[in-house]
């Protein structure tokens, strides 16, 4: 059984930081690739930052030098670091991984950013 299973979301100033922590289960971790989306009230669901199996990754245009992703193979988690956070950002999270042609996602994370 196939679990993902975020953590770190929260409620947080504009200009702050979070990280947010995705846990997974079931799949063969270090040969997934793991990403992050995010979807605001009444727009879909975007992807904000993905990293491969080898470490490459690849984000969102307005999230750039803002978040990091990153993974570690040893304790098979994904991380998004989150800084100088804005009200834009505020979203619920969601963790994908993306494997042998399999795509499971997490229950997601709410990320609130006030102004």
């Amino acid at each position: 059984q196939v679990q993902l299973v975020e953590s770190g979301g929260g409620l947080v100033q504009a200009g702050g930081s979070l990280r947010l922590s995705c846990v997974a289960s079931g799949i063969i971790f270090k040969f997934t690739a793991m990403g992050w989306y995010r979807q605001a009230p009444e727009k879909q669901r975007e992807l904000v930052a993905r990293i491969g199996p080898s470490g490459a990754t690849n984000y969102l245009d307005s999230a750039k030098g803002r978040f990091t992703v990153s993974r570690d193979n040893a304790k098979n988690t994904v991380y998004l670091q989150m800084n100088s956070l804005k009200p834009e950002d505020t979203a619920v999270y969601y963790c994908n991984s993306e494997g042998l042609g399999l795509v499971y996602w997490g229950q997601g994370t709410q990320v609130t950013v006030s102004s």
